[in-house]
């Protein structure tokens, strides 16, 4: 397993008039959770796409459990459970401290600018197994 930590202070501009998170605003901060992680195991998203590589989402949820606030500060928990191949799983969670706000998962598959599925360059495939342990 394979964790990441980030995090986020709810701005102004992610809120709607109740003063509550916009529910859109969460997949943001789930991209913010990904990148992260990806760049903490050197793998950063940069150079993935400078190769020539890209990792579109193929599916992604999100639970809204409790609202965030305008400068709550949470934080963003991802997590991939298991090795990926051609496509990746990450889980997320939005924590306000302890209490849990939003879960959320997404799907990415790696494929080449023209939009074809590929096998991940061997350099991250290294990255991602040596981050397993």
């Amino acid at each position: 397993m394979i964790e990441s930590r980030t995090q986020v202070t709810v701005r102004y501009a992610e809120t709607d008039m109740m003063g509550i998170v916009y529910h859109a605003n969460y997949l943001p901060w789930f991209e913010v959770g990904r990148t992260t992680l990806l760049k903490e195991i050197g793998v950063p998203y940069r150079q993935l796409e400078e190769e020539g590589f890209r990792l579109p989402v193929l599916e992604i949820s999100a639970k809204y459990l409790r609202p965030a606030v305008y400068d709550d500060t949470v934080e963003i928990v991802t997590v991939i459970r298991e090795k990926p191949l051609l496509r990746i799983r990450l889980e997320y969670e939005v924590r306000r401290g302890d209490e849990l706000l939003v879960t959320g998962t997404s799907v990415h598959a790696f494929v080449d600018t023209a939009g074809r599925p590929v096998r991940p360059p061997s350099w991250v495939a290294e990255k991602i197994q040596a981050a397993f342990g």
